[in-house]
């Protein structure tokens, strides 16, 4: 299974970028409008500069309630763990996994083609395990 086939399955192909320079109250604002738990940052929405989470924010504001006031930059995650639409499924499971990363930026010839989410990949692979249950269970039935 590769990461197209993951791609493909979502129901939205937008991905939702934030400027570097933007304040962490815009950030904030723009993960609860999507209603997702991670931002890509970029100053053209192509570009990848890095990703910002949920997590960068709540860890900087327990230390520091005036991070608010801040930009995204000072908190966003520079070196980014990204994949391409070719990549293994399962290899992407790992790193995330040995990463402890819960979003994945999918680039492609250096652009952002797209972001896989943990909830993405336990998304489809629920369901190709269905798929393979239901398989089996018509091949057991068969008369």
């Amino acid at each position: 299974m590769r990461i197209v086939d993951v791609l493909n399955a979502k129901p939205s192909h937008d991905v939702i970028t934030i400027n570097p320079e933007a304040s962490v109250r815009e950030l904030i604002a723009l993960l609860a409008e999507h209603n997702v738990g991670a931002l890509i940052v970029s100053s053209d929405g192509s570009t990848l500069e890095g990703i910002v989470s949920e997590r960068d924010v709540v860890r900087r504001l327990h230390d520091d309630e005036a991070v608010l006031e801040g930009t995204v930059a000072t908190i966003m995650t520079a070196v980014v763990e990204t994949c391409d639409e070719n990549s293994l499924l399962d290899d992407l499971m790992k790193t995330m996994t040995e990463r402890r990363i819960r979003h994945v930026p999918v680039v492609k010839d250096g652009t952002i083609a797209g972001i896989i989410s943990i909830g993405d990949v336990v998304k489809h692979r629920i369901d190709q395990l269905e798929f393979e249950r239901d398989q089996l269970d018509s091949y057991v039935h068969q008369t």
